[in-house]
């Protein structure tokens, strides 16, 4: 799930760029051949285990927002989210219009363009909203491998007591990484789950600061990622944005209404290519 994961957003934006480093350039080879999108026929293979996990391996178009050192593993902490099914097809709508207005989006973590995937719904559905996302409570950074027990120790004795809750999404935002190489269309939580969420954050940041990590956006805007694009095209992809929350306005006030809702779950930190469940939920 993190194959584009690195700190981002504007001035107001609480996430992290999710983009991945090419390697430093060697004049002395000849350059490295850009290779397409992986057919999108790999969407619906035969059998579906593995479908996502070879697409991302086919992703390189990516920029990290730090170099990769010898030594130094990316850290992400984060709360997974899985969209419900029964409202799939109502934000695939939306999807599908931003993708014949704007040029260049993608799916997000992997580099299957989305107007590929205009004609068939099933597909767009698959492909853009059947996967693990996650709402960031704190930037990707690099540390080092002895930071790394650390780390994990205090995240697990400051978070191991979570209540469940509630996390309504219920606002289409876009969000641009700090070096503006890519723009994120994504989806905002400002009601139910807003305050637990922001507590999170401000533990994880205790966290950070203990092991001289950058500290997360003073305003945290906690979100999940749907689709991101190269550079800087937020003005054209805000138009189409704007547009939309109009549209849930003028039908019958619904700017405010619920997009989905998912249960908090756990929060989980990766550190390189390893995973550590920090806490899961407790009863009420």
């Amino acid at each position: 799930m993190e194959a584009l994961i690195a700190s981002y957003g504007d001035s107001s934006s609480d996430s992290e760029s999710e983009s991945e480093s090419q390697p430093p350039i060697d004049n002395r080879s000849p350059p490295a051949t850009v290779l397409p999108p992986p057919p999108i026929d790999l969407l619906n293979p035969p059998n579906t285990l593995g479908t996502f996990d070879y697409l991302e391996r086919n992703s390189g178009s990516r920029i990290r927002s730090f170099p990769h050192i010898e030594g130094n593993y990316a850290l992400h902490v984060y709360i997974p989210v899985f969209i419900p099914s029964e409202r799939k097809k109502e934000l695939t709508q939306f999807l599908k219009k931003a993708t014949s207005l704007v040029q260049g989006l993608h799916v997000v973590d992997i580099d299957v363009p989305l107007h590929m995937l205009l004609k068939d719904e099933e597909k767009m559905v698959q492909a853009a909203l059947g996967r693990e996302f996650h709402i960031s409570l704190g930037r990707t950074v690099p540390i080092r491998v002895h930071q790394i027990d650390s780390v994990v120790a205090m995240l697990r004795q400051k978070l191991q007591f979570q209540k469940r809750y509630l996390i309504d999404f219920n606002k289409w935002e876009v969000f641009v990484n700090d070096d503006k190489t890519c723009t994120f269309l994504s989806i905002e939580n400002t009601t139910g789950g807003l305050a637990e969420i922001t507590k999170q954050i401000q533990a994880v940041n205790e966290v950070y600061k203990l092991h001289n990590l950058p500290e997360f956006y003073k305003d945290p805007r906690p979100h999940i990622s749907i689709a991101w694009a190269v550079g800087d095209i937020s003005q054209s992809l805000k138009r189409v944005v704007e547009g939309e929350m109009k549209t849930r306005i003028n039908v019958g006030g619904l700017s405010m209404r619920s997009m989905f809702t998912c249960k908090f779950s756990n929060i989980v930190c990766k550190v390189g290519n390893k995973t550590y469940n920090i806490c899961g939920s407790q009863g009420q």
